[in-house]
């Protein structure tokens, strides 16, 4: 009994459905959150050697250790 008067006390919201977002909303910030992703692969992949943009190894030692949790040779 005592249940039932606790829980009859509790309002419930009313839940309205979510209109979907448009795809011209979502796109730039897509390809932006995409771009970000390949600037960090790049930096954490390949930023050394041949295709170094930066001289030096101060990337290097900055990626160092997502290079090897990512599975990048670097040694």
């Amino acid at each position: 009994m005592a249940e039932a008067v606790a829980s009859a006390a509790i309002p419930t919201p009313a839940v309205s459905p979510s209109a979907p977002l448009p795809v011209k909303a979502v796109l730039p910030w897509a390809l932006f959150g995409g771009l970000l992703m390949l600037v960090a692969l790049y930096f954490v992949g390949a930023e050394q050697g041949a295709t170094s943009v930066f001289s030096g190894a101060g990337v290097h030692e900055w990626v160092h250790d997502g290079r090897h949790l990512l599975g990048f040779p670097c040694h």
